[in-house]
């Protein structure tokens, strides 16, 4: 059993995401004061992904000073709605279409930024980002835009695997080019959030994922020609954690590890690769906590 607040976070843009906030803040102090952590680790799960996922890692990392916020960004699950306040609305709420098959890749950082300011409202005053997966573009993405890394301790890219260099890699009889044909005439058409037949997701969601010139393109390693600027954009404390056996990578994490060192321009950056581990890191998650534990310390 892994005790938890279940929380709901606003974003700017009136959003509203369920979430789960783990560790200290609520609970009352033996003095009767609120016990306020001293810092807290936002989690931005992957693709398709939500916020139970990943909690054999989130439960090893929280203690006395330390909280884990993990909610349901605009990528959660498959086909899902997700609430806004609209007050032209009878009930005040709206419900839109939202998922892993219609999310835009730019409005993460709205999401981001509601579980940013919930952090802040509770007295947090040390904040990290955690990404997997798909959320480790998010994270950089975000903490790269004007202003937003004043409120950003560090960030933590847990497997952060380029999308669409998976997909070149594991591509089978052309069915990406296909796939990318009929994303490109359905945008043409203004008809973006339609599904990509034979695929899962919407042509605007399809081409973010799968093009090589996408602004969720960050991790280019799969280009050596290209200048990946949105990475080398991010200057806060940075850990990377590969998995040494990530089913989704097209080339061995060591030399992947060779490309994120070269690009970082973080003021503090570090990396591990995860022995035996794959893309989830399932039954390596003590060895994942240990290391970020020690790296937020250091």
């Amino acid at each position: 059993m892994r005790p938890a607040h279940v929380i709901e976070i606003q974003t700017p843009k009136k959003y509203l995401l369920n979430g789960l906030w783990f560790g200290p803040t609520f609970a009352k102090a033996s003095a009767g004061k609120p016990k306020k952590p001293k810092r807290a680790i936002i989690w931005i799960h992957g693709l398709s992904s939500s916020a139970f996922s990943k909690l054999s890692i989130v439960e090893k990392l929280v203690d006395k000073d330390t909280a884990v916020i993990t909610f349901n960004n605009r990528g959660s699950g498959t086909v899902t709605k997700i609430r806004r306040l609209n007050a032209k609305r009878k009930e005040g709420i709206e419900s839109i279409f939202s998922g892993g098959a219609h999310e835009v890749f730019t409005e993460s950082v709205d999401d981001i930024q509601g579980a940013v300011n919930f952090a802040r409202k509770a007295g947090v005053k040390e904040i990290y980002l955690a990404g997997h997966s798909t959320g480790t573009q998010k994270s950089v993405f975000y903490s790269t835009r004007k202003g937003n890394n004043r409120y950003i301790r560090g960030v933590i890219l847990l497997a952060p695997i380029s999308d669409y260099s998976a997909e070149v890699h594991f591509d089978k009889g052309g069915r990406l080019a296909k796939g990318l044909k009929a994303a490109r005439s359905l945008i043409k058409q203004r008809k973006q959030h339609t599904i990509v037949p034979e695929w899962w997701m919407d042509a605007q969601r399809f081409i973010s994922l799968n093009t090589p010139d996408s602004v969720e393109e960050i991790f280019s390693y799969v280009n050596p020609k290209k200048i990946p600027r949105t990475y080398r954009a991010l200057q806060v404390p940075t850990l990377v954690l590969l998995a040494e056996k990530d089913e989704y990578a097209d080339r061995p994490a060591t030399k992947m590890a060779a490309w994120f060192g070269e690009h970082s321009r973080s003021k503090r950056f570090n990396l591990k690769i995860i022995l035996k581990a794959g893309h989830s890191f399932k039954g390596a998650e003590m060895q994942v906590a240990r290391a970020i534990k020690q790296w937020i310390l250091a």
